[in-house]
């Protein structure tokens, strides 16, 4: 009756902490996605040029390469009374409100671009914060599940963000960005009054750690991973799991920012759609994300996650195969939300597998900067490799470019599932 009784409270924190986690990556994805969708307009007040919106557009990515696994590794180094994570989001996430407030409001282009420069470097500071509570509070073996609704909450946002659009833009475009910002403050004041980040498993073990060490005789008496020494155990360990890792999710972002972003073009040259068709022809996909998100960390849960990510790239290589193939608008759709389907297969349990290979609780943060920088580099890489492509084949072989940077995926899947079977059989020999 006990066992059962700790085994009910365990699912029930479990839950709890996974809903404020949601919450808080809910509300910095709802101002990112109404950023990305109105800041662009806002540019085109001040700049003509479209490279150079774009260039402006894409400074958070860049940002992100850097700062992100910086602000992760500063957080595990972090010790305080409230934890290591909620100091930090207590101050920055009011701080990314009020900036992401302003922008509607500066009215000429040096207030405007240093406006957004300020806003990109502090959510990009914040996110792999908030993103890194989830496995402090969550056993490796329940991540997936609250991984995916974490990611469900995530694409919720795209919701948000049109609704905001549609509703408040023509009328009240300041006020417009109020409720994004809104919702953000009334999260973080949530997270404030109701997570205990010092109480958190992975917190504590790291104290652990921290006080094993210093009884060791350690010269550094903070006891702090310093940021290099992580990416050096990362390289040059002789299982390079981690390693291959991070070269996956490189390579699936390419081959899914490259479905993404490459399609409304490819729906003008190939399908002979208009603009505004074209841009519609990934709706139903985003749609089946949601959906399959949940079942796909069920799924690794029971098989294994390595063999639903390497079965979830493949039924996206698939799919894109058959669009290939099949070149209608119908087609097209039922590729993308196949692929959409399959993509929740890698998407849901990548971080976790990383999270799961990490040496120590002390380095959960730098873990999670360390996926961003893979994920966004693919995001960047990948288009500009499927469009050079494009530029030397013609856009009707679009699909099957992307459908080769997932075959590439699913091989580095492969090889380190491979390597953990060896390393799980080499322990059980021992």
């Amino acid at each position: 009756m006990a066992s059962a009784t700790r085994a009910e409270s365990r699912t029930a924190d479990t839950r709890r902490i996974t809903f404020y986690v949601a919450l808080a990556v809910f509300a910095q994805e709802s101002t990112w996605n109404f950023y990305d969708s109105r800041v662009p307009e806002l540019l085109r007040d001040h700049v003509a040029s479209a490279a150079v919106i774009g260039l402006i557009m894409g400074m958070d990515n860049l940002l992100g390469l850097f700062i992100q696994p910086y602000m992760g590794n500063r957080s595990d180094n972090t010790r305080t009374a409230w934890g290591r994570r909620i100091p930090y989001l207590a101050v920055m996430m009011p701080v990314g409100a009020a900036l992401f407030l302003l922008i509607p409001h500066m009215t000429s282009l040096g207030w405007l671009i240093l406006a957004i420069f300020l806003y990109a470097l502090v959510m990009n500071s914040s996110k792999p914060i908030s993103e890194s509570l989830m496995p402090d509070f969550i056993e490796p073996e329940r991540r997936s599940r609250a991984n995916a609704v974490v990611k469900i909450a995530s694409a919720l946002t795209v919701i948000v963000a049109a609704l905001v659009s549609l509703l408040l833009v023509d009328d009240h475009p300041k006020l417009a960005f109020a409720v994004p910002s809104g919702i953000m403050l009334v999260a973080v004041a949530v997270l404030v009054w109701r997570v205990r980040d010092n109480r958190s498993p992975a917190y504590q073990a790291a104290l652990a750690e921290d006080e094993a060490s210093a009884a060791t005789g350690s010269r550094d008496t903070n006891v702090k991973v310093k940021f290099r020494t992580v990416i050096s155990d990362l390289v040059f360990d002789s299982d390079r799991s981690r390693l291959l890792v991070i070269f996956a999710v490189f390579v699936f972002g390419g081959a899914w920012f490259s479905s993404r972003s490459l399609m409304t073009p490819y729906g003008v040259e190939v399908l002979g759609l208009s603009d505004g068709e074209a841009g519609g022809l990934t709706l139903p996909s985003g749609i089946v994300f949601i959906l399959a998100a949940f079942p796909a960390a069920l799924l690794a849960e029971r098989f294994g996650r390595l063999r639903v990510m390497a079965s979830g790239i493949s039924i996206l290589a698939v799919g894109m195969i058959l669009g290939t193939v099949f070149q209608s608008a119908t087609m097209t759709v039922v590729a993308l939300c196949l692929a959409a389907a399959g993509a929740t297969g890698f998407m849901i349990n990548a971080l976790v597998v990383l999270w799961n290979l990490a040496p120590s609780s002390r380095v959960l943060g730098t873990y999670t900067g360390l996926y961003t920088v893979g994920w966004a580099s693919g995001g960047f890489a990948g288009p500009a490799l499927v469009g050079l492509a494009v530029d030397l084949t013609g856009w009707h072989l679009m699909l099957l470019h992307t459908a080769v940077l997932a075959v590439i995926a699913v091989a580095l899947v492969i090889r380190v599932d491979r390597l953990r079977r060896a390393s799980d059989n080499r322990e059980s020999a021992e």
